[in-house]
């Protein structure tokens, strides 16, 4: 929320929260849910793995056909691995065993082609497997995205950038594995596991019995590892996002950090959610080790029953040596399936746990509203109606009360007033930001929320105090890919507004790239880079809010000349502390928390001595001060 928002509910009419309830709150919340976090981390894990695989597929249904041909090719992939073993049976039963070693050649050949065709099977396999996988991923990647833009802006005043980045990344990218490979994977494995529970049966069912007296008992630490596992991976996402949120905040606050010295302190904090992110990880590795343990234990001593109760069959002459060999491989693989059952499972609880994030994250509806059949924006020029509008951040705090004023066609119009008193949340307000709690915005007597959110939103262009340049060359800066605007418009709004000598002095000129944030730029160079960019988009109505606030005083005259000739073309609405910048407006409305004290022009409300005249000696005052100081 802006500092305006909170100072603004601080003075509204409803008196606040005692400060010591506050702290009481703030000293409850858990851990991981501080100020702003947003998502209820620990409330996840409610949705089933079936409802989120379910979902899952709506991404995977567009690719089904090369997923088809995936599973299709599993069996067969089976089959190539499933025959090896049956081929040793056949070498050592048949050839090696009565002496007949010719017809060892074409086992051999067979057993050869079998090893070809299995690495053949498997690469086309698991190179579309990846593609397909790929490409849902790409998908699920790009509704997040489009998702997350379409919400308000009061959904991102409440949670953190650095926790909305990791389930937009790294939450994404723990499904790759799952998507790309990880569920099909497991088919594969379930296929080979009753692929060899058959061939063993038919071989010798007293032999298989005894080689699945262990499987029960495996079964049953499984379960139980799902739960453990399942918790750690959730734990592991949780600490992650307080990771990326901390990190995002230390590098965005790096000067304050370093000028107040506070290296020491973002530091230790760091630590500690560092730590608590590797002992979540440490547990994790620690349940999975455990895990990989009991299978290969369980593995050993399957392999013992069989060599201990096949050799008294061979003894007898009930068994041939050759069907133990190959009891003892297909065990051998029965257990490698389960190996990778075990690590593809820790692969998907990971994969469940971000899903149920994303989701959560797609789940989330706070968004402005769109009518159901929005009403085109009139033709003829716009002008603007505040009627009765009360409006309030948090239940009935209000911040504006019952404001009715409105700006005619062309007018310039200048909003003033103490930090708190509305200024910034008429802004927002006008431009949807955020909706109305109770009244009307009006353009040429139509709601605003019966026009299309988009439609509407091209009818201005805002010059803000803290002037956002996105990395890239100054020309898409300008034009923010409006493919329609053309050199000589680019060039002219430059000239306009003081813009073009700067642009001028670089070699490559409007092709000059910015740094990010124009961090390789002044503020009074990001900010007449700014101006060229409204003027350029041909906005209908112009908001300026504090546009001269962080600028020196010959940098201001000239922006000042580029205010004039911009407010010159279009309605315009002017937030400014200097009152100095704002004389020359139609009309000037005085606001004070939240309520229009008085308006008028520059020269009617001095001589009315009221609120705005006492703003105006205070800052010729402390102007006066100032110079005398310098």
């Amino acid at each position: 929320m802006s500092d305006e928002a909170k100072h603004n509910k601080a003075d509204s009419s409803k008196p606040a929260k005692p400060e010591k309830q506050e702290k009481s709150e703030k000293q409850d919340r858990p851990k991981d849910a501080a100020i702003g976090s947003g998502f209820k981390e620990q409330k996840l894990g409610n949705v089933t793995d079936a409802t989120l695989i379910k979902r899952l597929w709506t991404f995977m249904r567009p690719y089904r056909f090369t997923f088809l041909l995936c599973l299709l090719l599993l069996p067969v992939l089976a089959g190539f691995k499933l025959v090896q073993p049956h081929l040793l049976q056949v070498a050592i039963d048949d050839y090696l065993v009565p002496g007949e070693y010719g017809g060892l050649t074409w086992v051999i050949a067979a057993f050869g082609a079998a090893v070809f065709l299995q690495a053949g099977t498997g690469f086309l396999q698991f190179y579309l497997m990846q593609k397909a996988g790929q490409r849902a991923l790409y998908d699920l990647r790009q509704k997040v995205f489009d998702h997350v833009q379409s919400l308000s802006v009061n959904f991102f005043h409440r949670h953190p950038t650095g926790r909305l980045m990791t389930r937009m990344t790294t939450d994404v990218e723990s499904l790759q594995e799952a998507l790309s490979s990880g569920m099909i994977t497991m088919i594969g494995d379930i296929i080979m596991l009753v692929g060899i529970v058959v061939i063993l049966l038919l071989k010798d069912w007293k032999l298989a019995l005894v080689s699945f007296t262990v499987v029960p008992f495996l079964a049953v630490l499984t379960a139980i590892f799902r739960h453990f596992l399942r918790k750690a991976f959730r734990e592991i996402r949780v600490k992650i996002a307080r990771l990326y949120a901390h990190l995002q905040e230390s590098v965005t606050g790096i000067e304050i950090i370093q000028l107040f010295v506070r290296e020491n302190v973002s530091a230790e904090e760091y630590r500690d959610i560092n730590e608590d992110y590797r002992d979540a990880n440490v547990l994790s590795i620690r349940y999975d080790a455990m895990l990989y343990a009991v299978v290969e234990a369980v593995g050993a001593i399957s392999v013992g029953a069989i060599i201990w109760y096949g050799s008294g069959q061979v003894l007898d002459d009930i068994l041939t040596i050759g069907v133990l060999v190959a009891f003892i491989e297909y065990m051998q693989k029965f257990f490698v399936p389960i190996r990778d059952l075990a690590q593809k499972y820790n692969l998907l609880q990971s994969a469940m746990a971000s899903s149920e994030r994303i989701f959560e994250l797609l789940d989330s509806d706070d968004q402005i509203p769109q009518p159901d059949n929005p009403k085109p924006l009139p033709d003829e020029p716009l002008h603007i109606e505040f009627e009765n509008v009360w409006f309030a951040y948090n239940d009935d705090e209000w911040v504006i009360k019952d404001l009715s004023f409105e700006v005619k066609s062309c007018e310039k119009v200048a909003l003033v007033g103490h930090t708190g008193a509305g200024k910034t949340t008429i802004i927002s307000l006008l431009m949807r930001l955020y909706d109305v709690t109770r009244g009307r915005i009006l353009i040429n007597g139509i709601d605003i929320r019966e026009f299309d959110l988009h439609a509407y939103r091209r009818a201005f262009a805002a010059v803000l105090q803290d002037s956002f340049l996105f990395q890239g060359s100054i020309r898409e800066n300008l034009t923010l890919g409006e493919e329609s605007i053309t050199d000589d418009e680019l060039v002219e709004a430059a000239k306009i507004v003081h813009a073009h000598p700067l642009i001028s002095r670089y070699a490559d000129d409007y092709d000059h790239r910015i740094a990010e944030r124009g961090s390789n730029l002044s503020s009074g160079e990001k900010q007449l880079l700014s101006f060229a960019r409204a003027l350029v988009q041909k906005p209908e109505i112009l908001i300026l809010d504090e546009a001269t606030a962080n600028v020196d005083t010959d940098t201001e005259a000239i922006i000042q000349d580029a205010i004039d000739k911009l407010m010159a073309r279009q309605t315009s609405v002017v937030i400014a502390h200097r009152l100095s910048t704002i004389q020359k407006a139609d009309r000037i409305i005085v606001l004070h928390k939240g309520e229009i004290m008085e308006q008028g022009t520059h020269h009617e409300l001095l001589e009315h001595g009221g609120h705005y005249e006492t703003l105006y000696r205070l800052q010729y005052a402390f102007d006066a001060d100032a110079q005398a100081a310098e």
